[in-house]
């Protein structure tokens, strides 16, 4: 008997099947977002990339499934996942399916209270209360909200980028590494499909060029956005700790210490993905 775990955010999505009290199998597919993909889709995805890296036996384990996601804090969004799971595992059962906060939540906080944030792709934040999410900061999504999220600093570079802000030493590192123009960019925020992934991708460049003043002026000025836009609205902020969980946060460790330190917070966790507190969390 082995349970199924799933975080997926916008960009990828790692399963792992965990069984006797420890990880079994890790695979990562593509990510999963219901607001992109219908349960056809989905289930396709559960088919052509995470089933051929199981063998038969683990496939027929998997007794339970416990999936975050992003987009899954939406009923109807909820509803497409789970179609798609139990069509692919049809034995399993529970098959709960909830948001990635609440994969955060659990992973970071276990039983304890805390503020949990995700910073990767994509950016939220909430109370938890060591059973459930009692606030949630509105997340208003990568065209409007996302404040301190991957796409919202690749959004930054690129607006430096089309509007020749960049000095000539980091245009010249930027034509130099992604061969572009704004034409083909706007062409892909515009037009092309998921174009958070697409900023997102660029928050490498600015890991790549630390040091550089208007590199830093934008992690910054982009975590900064996130500590007063959502951390400051949870009174819980300054007497709980605050954890961080995705790729950002993970890259930007240094500045979300330096942010704490000047809003007067205790940095809790701050960890790359939720999969290992999450195993934690459901198997001990």
């Amino acid at each position: 008997m082995a349970i199924l775990i799933a975080d997926s955010g916008a960009t990828k999505c790692e399963w792992c099947l965990a069984e006797k009290g420890k990880r079994s199998k890790t695979v990562f597919t593509q990510g999963i977002s219901p607001y992109f993909l219908n349960s056809v889709q989905i289930e396709a995805i559960l088919r052509n990339e995470l089933l051929p890296k199981l063998s038969k036996a683990q496939i027929g384990s998997v007794r339970s499934i416990y999936y975050y996601g992003t987009g899954c804090n939406n009923p109807a969004n909820v509803s497409v996942v789970r179609k798609a799971l139990m069509a692919v595992f049809r034995g399993a059962s529970p098959v709960e399916v909830t948001h990635d906060l609440m994969g955060v939540a659990r992973a970071s906080c276990g039983d304890e209270k805390g503020i949990a944030c995700i910073l990767g792709t994509g950016s939220n934040s909430c109370f938890y209360n060591g059973k459930k999410i009692v606030k949630i900061s509105p997340g208003l999504g990568y065209a409007l909200g996302d404040e301190g999220s991957g796409a919202y600093l690749g959004k930054k570079v690129l607006q430096y980028y089309c509007y020749n802000t960049f000095d000539e030493e980091l245009k010249y590192k930027f034509e130099a590494k992604y061969n572009t123009s704004t034409v083909e960019i706007l062409e892909n925020v515009y037009k092309k499909p998921l174009p958070n992934r697409y900023m997102a991708s660029f928050t490498l460049f600015l890991a790549e060029n630390r040091g550089h003043y208007m590199i830093e002026n934008i992690i910054e000025d982009g975590l900064n956005d996130f500590f007063f836009t959502h951390l400051c609205k949870f009174g819980e902020s300054w007497k709980l700790p605050i954890h961080f969980i995705g790729s950002v946060g993970f890259a930007f460790r240094d500045v979300l210490e330096q942010l704490c330190h000047s809003y007067e917070f205790e940095l809790g966790k701050v960890l790359k993905n939720p999969m290992g507190g999450l195993v934690k969390y459901h198997i001990g």
